[in-house]
């Protein structure tokens, strides 16, 4: 099979929490929908699922000066564009095209802490009932690499015609995960075909929105599903990013030398005697020392979702 973008009904997933360091998979996802103009449908309420002391609804004040509450809910949303195919969202008055745009959906939100059954149940009827093709989940992780390099991205699906179309290798992760792994081997067994999307953030300045990381994911989001997402002032919010992170390190010895370490190793990695398969053994050793000796992270460091090689 020749290599290519995924074809079909694609939605493309993303959650805020362990798996988004530096907000970098949700930002991604929430550029994606505001580019496609996809519109909100559907919606999984949070009371079952979510934790409200890890994911606290938000107070906000409206225009005629109201106070009101922003819930931790996860949407769907579909396409705007003019279909040929029947519309499949007829209840929120949204229309399908038969382009690739126009067949975009994505899905955004908290990250379920409890009652993963029960939301998986309701993430596959609203797949179902798009009739999704391919799911593609979006991650971010924390991890040793600089911020002076290039933000890595990494590619796996468990679906054997996705591998040979995009050209990557299935996970060889054994170990605890989380719900972007649940939803997808669901997925799976329900006939519908799945791959994961990581980004590797560096884990020094995990508290902080990381906009380069947001920017790879978008370049290799727009090669898998042929699509042009405009990045806006991205570029110029990551290179601000990258700036400020120099100017901190300038004045920690300690700091700049472990970074120069992270550069090193980086670009030993990325040599031409570096081979494809070394690197993902590399990757999945990585992993597996994570979960056997973690780092001290922060909250919203992922951690049990094993990110793909």
């Amino acid at each position: 099979m020749a290599r290519g973008p995924i074809e079909g009904r694609i939605m493309v997933v993303a959650f805020e929490g362990w798996t988004d360091a530096g907000d970098a998979a949700s930002g991604a996802v929430r550029k994606l929908i505001e580019a496609c103009h996809l519109e909100a449908f559907d919606e999984i309420e949070p009371d079952e699922f979510v934790d409200f002391a890890l994911h606290r609804p938000v107070i906000r004040t409206l225009e005629d000066g109201t106070r009101a509450l922003q819930w931790p809910s996860t949407i769907a949303y579909a396409p705007t564009l003019p279909s040929g195919r029947t519309s499949l969202a007829a209840d929120a008055g949204l229309d399908v095209s038969t382009g690739n745009e126009g067949e975009l959906f994505a899905l955004v939100g908290a990250e379920p802490s409890r009652n993963w059954t029960a939301f998986a149940a309701e993430f596959l009827e609203i797949a179902k009932g798009c009739e999704i093709d391919a799911i593609v989940f979006v991650g971010s992780m924390l991890a040793d690499v600089p911020h002076t390099r290039p933000i890595s991205t990494s590619v796996s699906s468990d679906s054997h015609e996705l591998r040979a179309r995009l050209g990557v290798l299935q996970s060889e992760y054994e170990g605890p995960t989380g719900i972007m792994t649940v939803l997808g081997l669901l997925a799976q067994e329900a006939g519908i075909q799945t791959a994961s999307l990581w980004a590797s953030v560096p884990h020094y300045v995990h508290n902080a929105p990381a906009p380069k990381a947001v920017v790879a994911l978008l370049d290799r989001l727009s090669e898998m599903l042929d699509v042009t997402i405009p990045l806006g002032d991205l570029p110029e919010q990551a290179g601000e990013w990258e700036r400020g992170i120099d100017e901190i390190t300038e004045r920690d010895d300690d700091m700049r030398a472990y970074i120069g370490k992270l550069e090193e190793q980086r670009d030993a990695v990325e040599s031409p005697e570096a081979s494809g398969e070394a690197i993902a053994h590399e990757f999945e050793r990585f992993l597996r020392d994570q979960h056997g000796k973690p780092r001290p992270r922060g909250d919203d460091e992922p951690g049990d979702d094993a990110p793909p090689v």
